[in-house]
């Protein structure tokens, strides 16, 4: 895609500081990381949201990225690590990517980003399964 920042990164047009690259993914430093160490791993092929990358895709893509979550976690001597993906909503880059952040414990990381909830009652937690279970076909 023309436009796309992350494909101009993966075809070498941006100067980025890639970590992990081989023929189905780039993993480079997020210019603006939560803390040191901060990776997005995006599938070489431009796709915009997980639901388009191709199901063949998927298990080579999600190995990649734990491998680099593994050397994030090590390189940085993190105590873990918060491994993210947007669909669309809050998805700054239209082309499909993953995050990998360091963790501590006290690093003052809140969390999940947005508030929790709790069903009514069984009967909504219940018709909320089915409604996904249906969409599942």
């Amino acid at each position: 895609m023309d436009d796309c920042k992350f494909c101009a990164v993966v075809a070498g047009d941006v100067p980025s500081h890639t970590v992990f690259e081989d023929t189905a993914v780039v993993a480079f430093l997020d210019a603006r990381p939560l803390f040191p160490g901060h990776t997005l791993v995006v599938p070489r092929r431009h796709v915009e949201t997980l639901t388009d990358l191709p199901e063949a895709d998927v298990g080579p893509f999600f190995g990649r990225v734990r491998r680099i979550t593994g050397a994030v976690e090590r390189a940085m001597a993190a105590a873990g690590s918060f491994v993210a993906a947007n669909n669309r909503v809050s998805q700054s880059v239209p082309h499909f990517h993953v995050h990998v952040v360091p963790r501590n414990r006290k690093d003052g990381l809140r969390g999940f980003f947005w508030p929790r909830t709790r069903y009514a009652d069984d009967a909504e937690a219940a018709e909320t399964a089915a409604r996904i279970r249906a969409a599942l076909g």
